[in-house]
């Protein structure tokens, strides 16, 4: 019997298109996951670490190797300072990061804002912690932030803001206007700021990736969380971490000690390498060879006749299908899986339950996949 504060969110859509996707045999462009590996020099750093001895509990905030490069890619990234023993905390991928820096803040009672479309863990997580949640509609097809919106949002209640940039699933880069806007606010209202950066290398077009925590006044209020995932093309191997002031983190640490105590020891030390070894070269391969697939996922979808928004980073895009049919998203997604065995992401459960209008015109398409893949969904759409 599920607990009351978890029945409203039911079964991850993720969970539902995957398995969906391998009922009807479909190209799953659903999750967000590569199929190809990551670079082939990280399972032998991986491989190594066992052979040395790497193979018991490690610290429970992060071996040490992991956050003291950590703390070195903040500050050959975004000249940042962060103490790598106090001030970085290991965990299992950036999602249980989220998951234990929300419990570690907030009390029931507070309040929580967030920008739909989010990522569906968010609302989830908060009603955990018994928190309740506002939020501010992005509106397609650009998903400007307005400010004085989210500024009538905030409330005597209101504690934190989860932050995702880049944004999963518009693709949206905020500007640094947009950032330092946020930024005022939550200096104003003395709001903490959650801020979900695991794109953070993902970005196309000239957008650039700005930390908020690197704007005047937020060092001190905000934990950044990203994971070597995205990064190196090994989701499953959960390696994240949640960066910020001692007082944030030790937050986080408070939870994460209760939910998985400490993160698989040889993987830790494998992508503190992998952190060291793989530099601006490699970074910007990586970004050129998303670039190429996310142009040929735009080219394709709009060859199909959907409407698209051409996202600056993540490795997602957003398609509106109103050009084709007059179904909501979420069926006609299950169309495309039983007709076409292509699988998309329907984007209405990214939104509130009483704001999904804006949802149930666009679908998510994943170009985190090999190039024959994405050519394989071109011929069978």
């Amino acid at each position: 019997m599920i607990s009351k504060r978890l029945e409203p969110f039911g079964t991850s859509i993720f969970s539902t298109m995957t398995r969906l996707a391998q009922e009807h045999g479909a190209i799953n462009l659903a999750q967000g996951f590569p199929d190809f590996d990551g670079p082939r020099e990280i399972f032998d750093f991986a491989r190594e670490a066992m052979d040395q001895g790497y193979n018991q509990y490690a610290r429970s905030m992060g071996l040490p190797e992991l956050v003291e490069s950590v703390a070195r890619h903040f500050s050959r990234a975004y000249g940042m300072s962060f103490d790598p023993m106090r001030e970085v905390c290991v965990t299992t991928g950036a999602t249980e990061g989220l998951a234990a820096s929300v419990l570690g803040l907030l009390n029931p009672g507070d309040e929580v804002l967030l920008m739909e479309p989010f990522y569906d863990s968010y609302p989830a997580l908060a009603a955990m912690a018994g928190a309740t949640v506002k939020s501010l509609v992005l509106e397609s097809p650009d998903f400007a932030l307005d400010l004085d919106r989210l500024q009538a949002l905030v409330g005597p209640r209101t504690r934190l803001l989860i932050l995702n940039n880049p944004h999963n699933p518009s693709g949206k880069v905020f500007s640094e206007e947009e950032l330092q806007g946020i930024a005022k606010l939550c200096v104003a209202h003395d709001l903490l700021v959650l801020s979900d950066e695991v794109y953070e290398f993902l970005t196309y077009d000239g957008a650039r990736h700005i930390p908020i925590a690197s704007l005047p006044g937020m060092r001190e209020r905000t934990l950044t969380v990203s994971s070597t995932g995205k990064t190196f093309s090994l989701t499953g191997w959960k390696i994240g971490w949640v960066v910020g002031p001692e007082e944030l983190v030790a937050a986080t640490q408070a939870a994460h000690q209760f939910l998985t105590f400490a993160v698989t020891t040889p993987f830790q030390a494998a992508m503190a390498r992998a952190i060291e070894h793989f530099g601006q070269a490699f970074l910007g391969e990586l970004r050129s060879d998303y670039l190429e697939r996310r142009n040929f996922l735009v080219d394709m979808l709009r060859e199909k006749g959907f409407g698209v928004s051409v996202p600056k980073g993540s490795y997602f895009v957003l398609a509106d299908v109103r050009p084709l049919t007059e179904k909501p998203a979420t069926e006609f997604a299950m169309d495309l899986i039983r007709e076409k065995r292509v699988a998309a992401l329907p984007v209405a459960s990214f939104y509130l339950e009483g704001q999904k209008t804006e949802g149930e015109r666009l679908l998510r398409f994943a170009f985190c996949k090999r190039m024959e893949t994405l050519e394989a969904a071109r011929e069978r759409l």
